[in-house]
């Protein structure tokens, strides 16, 4: 009789919970520090003297990627205290799925303060002509490295 583990793998459940809670919180060390940074540089940017000469609609593009990058913040750094809040209280299957999607929610939501951050710079550096490209062009190598490349393996694959 197969365990119920992953397949390829000879372990009980419990023991896939703990594989993928070790991997779940690997995988958020490599994406905080970028939250991290990002987050630091928009809090500080205010405060150069340059900042002053920004358009409205760049201040309103830095207030966004600001607040989306706080959202992504939030939503990283949350399964964390789940597993602490949750720790030892047997609910390891629902620490595991509930950071799963809030892993997911959060990359997606890093993926959108980039764009606006990489749009914000852009359009002060280079004008509006520059920027459309390059947000356009962001945007779809997030979109195509972070989901459809993936998705589209995941589909092949259970297909």
């Amino acid at each position: 009789m197969e365990e119920p583990g992953a397949p390829g793998r000879n372990e009980t459940e419990p023991e896939r919970y703990d594989r993928n809670l070790t991997e779940l919180m690997g995988e958020l060390r490599v994406a905080l520090p970028g939250v991290q940074v990002l987050f630091g540089f928009l809090l500080v940017a205010p405060f150069n003297a340059r900042f002053g000469h920004t358009t409205h609609f760049e201040r309103r593009l830095y207030f966004a990627a600001l607040l989306l990058t706080l959202l992504a913040s939030i939503l990283l750094i949350a399964p964390t205290m789940i597993h602490r809040l949750e720790f030892r209280q047997g609910h390891k299957a629902y620490v595991v799925e509930l950071g799963n999607r809030l892993t997911v929610a959060g990359l997606t939501v890093l993926a959108a303060a980039m764009t606006c951050a990489i749009a914000l710079v852009t359009h002060y550096l280079f004008g509006q002509t520059t920027t459309i490209v390059t947000t356009i062009v962001t945007a779809c190598a997030f979109a195509l490295v972070w989901f459809a490349l993936p998705l589209r393996r995941r589909r092949h694959v259970d297909g």
